[in-house]
C-alpha cells in the first residue's frame, strides 16, 4: 500500500521541482524583462492582427499573380488575421508562462511588419556564356 503511494508522490515532486530548475540560472531582472518583452508582443498582435490582411494579400499577389491578389491572398489574409491576433491574444494574457521555450515568439514573423522579403528568390538566373 505504502509503494503505491510513493511512486505518484515522487513523480508529483519531479514535475514540481523541473520548473524551478530552468529558472535556477537566471537572474530575476531577465526573466521579468522576458515576461515584458512577451506581454507587449501579444498586446501588440493583438491589435495590429488585421495588418495580415493587406499583407497576406500583397505578398501572395507578388508570387501568384492576379489570382493571389483576388482570391487566395484574401482568403490566405483572413486566416492569419484571426490567427495573430488569437495568438496575441494568448501571449497576452499567458505571458508569465515561460511558454513555448523560453518566452519565444509563438508566431513567425514575431510581428505583422516583419517577413515581407520574398521567401524565394526571385533573381533572374544569370548564364555563363563562354
Amino acid at each position: 500500500m505504502k509503494r503505491t503511494a510513493f511512486v505518484p508522490l515522487l513523480l508529483l515532486a519531479v514535475l514540481l521541482i523541473m520548473p524551478l530548475s530552468a529558472f535556477a540560472e537566471q537572474q530575476p531582472e531577465m526573466i521579468v524583462e522576458k515576461m515584458a518583452i512577451k506581454l507587449s508582443r501579444g498586446v501588440a498582435n493583438t491589435f495590429t492582427g488585421i495588418a495580415e490582411l493587406p499583407k497576406q494579400t500583397i505578398l501572395t499577389g507578388r508570387d501568384m499573380g492576379v489570382v493571389g491578389y483576388v482570391v487566395v491572398g484574401p482568403l490566405k489574409g483572413i486566416g492569419m488575421t484571426l490567427y495573430r491576433t488569437f495568438i496575441g491574444l494568448t501571449e497576452t494574457i499567458f505571458f508569465a508562462v515561460p511558454q513555448p521555450g523560453y518566452y519565444d515568439p509563438t508566431i513567425d514573423p514575431a510581428y505583422v511588419w516583419e517577413g515581407w522579403e520574398p521567401k524565394r528568390d526571385t533573381s533572374p538566373i544569370a548564364l555563363d556564356s563562354k
